[in-house]
């Protein structure tokens, strides 16, 4: 089959990466290893390959097509819809599609396209000028139409490419479940268990992927592992290879002590929701309850972001104070003893013998919250902005976060610690309960019923001035942008 990219962007990063990397990590499945190894297999060698660059299409002014070197049939972690992969163009070598599908869990058929029938739509990637990915979604919903459309073109900064089906207006789309946001939960204690540290010896535990219950409880008896799937759901994934075999340190007895330890803190972490046999379709890589030594579950990208060798900040943090002491800014876990705990991930790399400089070339985790930590606004188009009556219009459909804010300041992405950045000037929430709302039917300063305003805490926001430039930023949903621009009031 040849295929024609020039209706592509170039993109760095798939969509399947980008959702994967950033529901697969900090507190879920944090190993961007089993995402790059299950995805678009871009740290495989792209040496020989069976596509074919050569050949012209004379129907497109002299394009090249592209051979499919290879498809992938699956099951979507995130959907759990069936989609296909083409794997189109020479960079793209036999090994590096099979070692993709393997990850994803699918099956592969060298040489042969993606069946191209009952197909909603594409999301239409390009990595290189020979390495391109086409992402096949199955299914007769329009309704999920948008939601695909969002993902592809958000997320993953490639080009959705409707089937009849999804042809015309999408509709706004909900783009999975709501996020939920942390709310802090007190109780009394468990039966048998000590007093906790709160108001009249309740145990206080943010419902939140970032949190962390008392030291020496369990996160999931304290907190609604539900609510922190909301935030950033989890999917299963294989441990690492060779996660079963013996290693002899757990007869050293002061090793053991110190892995039973490191046990407990990411027992008292919402890590627990996903990394247990207590997930609802099961572990996500590396799981508490494994026999003999669990860290044989980790790819050593988990391994590096406990050692803070690859930088997870993107993920936000609580203050130490806020969450029952516990820190994960030194180690990328979050401990009561954050060096201590650093420690032990980078003994565990050693152990593998591994050093710092392996991973100097590996990007921060957290895909798309980086990204939409690092992107820059363009002017806003169209009429979007605050109108002079204080009426704000965006575009992009319906939204449950609008933030008014200062030209510079950071991009928001997710709670607890990076959702409302220095520079803001308003901002209003629509409940997780409740109907996303319209452009137009907000002006700025003023609260409809049933919303929230998050920012100020208490009266107005600072006036706009005439002729000065702000940022307007709003999202779908917690990390799902569909206005970022600077307007001129």
């Amino acid at each position: 089959m040849r295929f024609n990219p020039r209706t592509l962007r170039s993109s760095p990063l798939s969509f399947g990466v980008a959702i994967a990397a950033l529901l697969s990590t900090g507190g879920c499945s944090d190993e961007p290893g089993a995402v790059s190894e299950g995805d678009t297999g871009d740290t495989g060698d792209t040496g020989e390959g069976s596509g074919d660059t050569g050949a012209l299409d004379e129907s497109s002014g002299g394009e090249p097509e592209l051979d499919v070197v290879g498809s992938c049939a699956y099951v979507s972690p995130f959907t759990q819809g069936d989609e296909c992969r083409d794997y189109i163009g020479a960079g793209w070598a036999e090994a590096d599609v099979t070692a993709a599908c393997d990850g994803l869990g699918g099956a592969v058929a060298l040489g042969e396209a993606c069946d191209d029938t009952g197909v909603l739509g594409r999301c239409q990637l390009q990595e290189a000028d020979d390495r391109i990915v086409d992402i096949v979604a199955y299914g007769d919903d329009p309704s999920a139409c948008a939601d695909q459309k969002f993902g592809c073109e958000t997320f993953g900064g490639g080009t959705w490419e409707p089937e009849a089906v999804c042809e015309g207006d999408p509709g706004g789309g909900s783009t999975g479940p709501v996020f939920i946001p942390p709310t802090l939960e007190c109780q009394d204690p468990l039966p048998g268990e000590p007093p906790g540290a709160g108001p009249d010896g309740q145990v206080c535990t943010w419902q939140s992927i970032s949190a962390s219950t008392e030291e020496g409880r369990l996160f999931s008896d304290y907190a609604s592992c539900d609510v922190v799937r909301s935030q950033r759901p989890y999917y299963p994934v294989p441990p690492a290879e060779g996660w079963d075999q013996p290693d002899p340190r757990m007869d050293d007895p002061a090793y053991v002590a110190e892995l039973d330890w490191v046990k407990e803190q990411l027992r008292a972490s919402a890590c627990v929701c996903c990394h247990s046999t207590e997930a609802p379709l099961g572990p996500s890589n590396w799981y508490l309850e494994q026999e003999g030594n669990f860290m044989g579950g980790f790819f050593d990208t988990g391994l590096a972001m406990g050692s803070n060798w690859v930088d997870s900040s993107a993920f936000g943090h609580y203050d130490p104070a806020d969450n029952n002491g516990f820190e994960r800014e030194t180690s990328g876990f979050p401990s009561t003893e954050p060096t201590r705990m650093r420690d032990f991930f980078i003994g565990e790399l050693e152990h593998r013998g591994r050093v710092e400089a392996d991973f100097a070339d590996v990007e921060p985790f957290g895909g798309p919250l980086v990204d939409q930590l690092a992107y820059e606004p363009g002017p806003c188009e169209s009429g979007e902005g605050v109108r002079r009556d204080g009426t704000i219009v965006w575009e992009g459909g319906e939204a449950r976060y609008v933030y008014v804010l200062d030209v510079g300041a950071a991009n928001p992405i997710a709670p607890p610690s990076l959702d409302l950045p220095d520079g803001t000037r308003w901002r209003i929430d629509v409940h997780y309960t409740d109907d996303p709302i319209a452009s137009g039917t907000v002006q700025y300063g003023e609260v409809p019923g049933g919303l929230t305003q998050a920012f100020p805490e208490a009266g107005p926001p600072a006036s706009l001035v005439a002729g000065e430039s702000y940022y307007l930023y709003v999202t779908r949903d917690v990390v799902q942008p569909i206005t970022r621009c600077v307007f001129t009031y």
